[in-house]
């Protein structure tokens, strides 16, 4: 089962759990997959790849939003952001911890033979493209500083 018909039937689930705060955020989600879908340019399908890109954008949206929530000191308007982004959160791959993002990145690093920060772009590319919603792109960054400098 791909993410969009999963996303589908937990929609029904939380519908008769009565759960408004997963429901909204499911159809959320569902709502920017058919975006995803009916964008100019593609094939009508939406892989499980793509569907991760959403995702991430997704949570990454509700997180800024709540920070802002925060700054203007509506902690209720940003509860509600985080606890969608939390639902979001379930359908992304598991995230990478520190030591294991040090593991990979270190790969990484190997496999495109960088030895200096002056190579940072060519690393991140590669990191970027291969820890696809497994890591957070701010932790990516920072990490490889840290591992060329």
């Amino acid at each position: 089962m791909d993410l969009f018909d999963k996303v589908s039937a937990d929609i029904k689930s939380a519908m008769l759990a009565r759960d408004q705060v997963r429901l909204e955020a499911l159809r959320g989600i569902k709502k920017e997959f058919l975006e995803a879908k009916t964008a100019k340019g593609s094939d009508g399908s939406l892989s499980d790849e793509m569907a991760t890109k959403v995702l991430v954008k997704m949570v990454k949206q509700r997180k800024e939003s709540a920070e802002i929530y925060n700054q203007q000191n509506r902690p209720e308007l940003a509860q509600e952001e985080l606890a969608q982004a939390a639902v979001i959160e379930e359908y992304l791959p598991k995230q990478l911890s520190d030591e294991e993002l040090t593991e990979e990145l270190k790969k990484i690093i190997d496999q495109v033979g960088a030895t200096s920060a002056k190579e940072m772009g060519r690393v991140m590319g590669v990191a970027s493209k291969a820890l696809a919603g497994r890591a957070d792109g701010r932790a990516i960054s920072a990490k490889v500083k840290e591992l060329l400098a």
